[in-house]
């Protein structure tokens, strides 16, 4: 499984309607309004290199409206919640 953090420039009247296509796009598990330089954050969680190819560039940048996207490969995770969910067992406390 391959992650990278998607930055994203829009068209600022544009921002909720773009963020729910995006959403909607398979590959992006989560998109964020933010502060900054950029208006959008997403998260593409895909199989490989060439499926980063098809959501980013192939749909994402291609979408009227996006001015500019940045991206970021992940190399690990370290997140608690992903941690958590790898050990988790299944038993309530």
């Amino acid at each position: 499984m391959i992650t990278a953090i998607v930055l994203i420039k829009t068209s600022v009247d544009r921002i909720p309607e773009l963020a729910e296509r995006i959403a909607a796009l398979d590959g992006v598990s989560e998109v964020y309004s933010v502060t900054g330089a950029y208006d959008l954050f997403a998260m593409v969680r895909v199989a490989g290199h060439d499926d980063l190819a098809e959501v980013i560039p192939g749909r994402i940048s291609k979408l009227p409206g996006v001015v500019a996207t940045e991206t970021h490969i992940a190399f690990r995770t370290y997140s608690r919640h992903d941690l958590e969910a790898a050990f988790a067992i299944g038993l309530d406390a």
